[in-house]
């Protein structure tokens, strides 16, 4: 696959690192492309809340959003989907009203428009009225809405544990196979290594 993951200022970087890291981790024969675009603001937080900040694979091309010069901001580059992780509700509302201003917004711009998939992963609580219609608008416009709302059935440990129920439901909506959690009511024998 072929795969962008945007990475915006929203509190929840420890979702993007579990999701990285699991994209390593199923890449072991190179067999997927991964173009991983974040904010100046993603940095900042991911220094905050990560400790030892965002660490992304060797393998993964990294770039800001102040560039054009990438092929997934193209739909003449055929990309498979976009995953923004976590979204700011800043973010969200410029890609729902295509305020294409940099390189996540444009990218995302051209995923819904090409009717790529595109996966967004907003971070925020309460939302106020304006949010959730640009939430709305952006199903409407095709994108996959998966708010960062960890599930509690499998009893987590960690906090790992809890971000990984969000991020194992990114990767279900990638197709990407994954033993993150166990499945509701799967056999024990289904459950995560």
């Amino acid at each position: 696959m072929k795969l962008v993951i945007a990475i915006t200022g929203a509190s929840g970087a420890i979702y993007a690192q579990r999701l990285l890291t699991a994209l390593a981790s199923d890449d072991k024969t190179n067999r997927n492309e991964i173009h991983v675009c974040l904010s100046d603001y993603a940095r900042q937080v991911a220094a905050t809340e990560l400790p030892g900040g965002l660490q992304i694979p060797a393998a993964f091309t990294t770039v800001g959003t102040d560039t054009m010069n990438v092929p997934f901001v193209s739909g003449s580059a055929a990309f498979d989907a976009m995953v923004v992780i976590p979204c700011s509700m800043g973010t969200l509302g410029r890609i729902a009203h295509g305020y294409a201003d940099n390189t996540i917004t444009r990218a995302a711009d051209v995923f819904l428009k090409e009717k790529r998939k595109l996966i967004v992963v907003p971070r925020e609580t309460p939302w106020n009225l304006i949010q959730a219609r640009n939430i709305v608008t952006l199903i409407e416009a095709g994108a996959h809405v998966i708010p960062a709302c960890p599930s509690f059935y499998n009893q987590p440990q960690t906090v790992n544990d809890v971000a990984d129920t969000v991020v194992a439901r990114v990767l279900d909506h990638l197709g990407i196979t994954h033993h993150l959690v166990k499945r509701w009511m799967s056999p024990a024998s289904e459950s995560p290594e």
